[in-house]
């Protein structure tokens, strides 16, 4: 099993920065691939980024290239996300999850294990 626990969101301007963190716990966490994914209200959750095993492959929605940027240290057991130049339609809470397989690394469905989320809001 692995417990995944997000970290970091809150409320921002337009323009800001947050960084998000993601601690896991449990099965060896160099095993597997991670991703982060949001949720708006109203709308299904969406891919975001995802990092490889050793986190030399990374990934991003087409949305946040450029702007957020995905890393994970092994040893922390932890992964993260800065995300810079922040827009309201930022607004979401954002998920931690980890993949045992991580073959489809953009789709949800790919992933076996989640964490609560933690919510970002960016005011304009």
């Amino acid at each position: 099993q692995v417990q995944l626990v997000e970290s970091g969101g809150g409320l921002v301007q337009a323009g800001g920065s947050l960084r998000l963190s993601c601690a896991a716990s449990g099965r060896t966490f160099s095993s597997l691939g991670m991703a982060w994914f949001r949720q708006a209200p109203g709308k299904e959750r969406e891919f975001v980024a995802a990092t490889s095993w050793g986190g030399a492959r990374t990934y991003y929605g087409d949305s946040v290239k450029g702007r957020y940027t995905i890393s994970r240290d092994n040893v922390k057991k932890t992964m993260y996300l800065q995300m810079n130049s922040l827009k309201p339609e930022n607004t979401a809470v954002y998920y931690c999850a980890a993949s045992r397989d991580f073959r489809s690394e953009r789709d949800i469905r790919e992933y076996d294990y989640w964490g609560q989320g933690t919510q970002v809001t960016v005011s304009s």
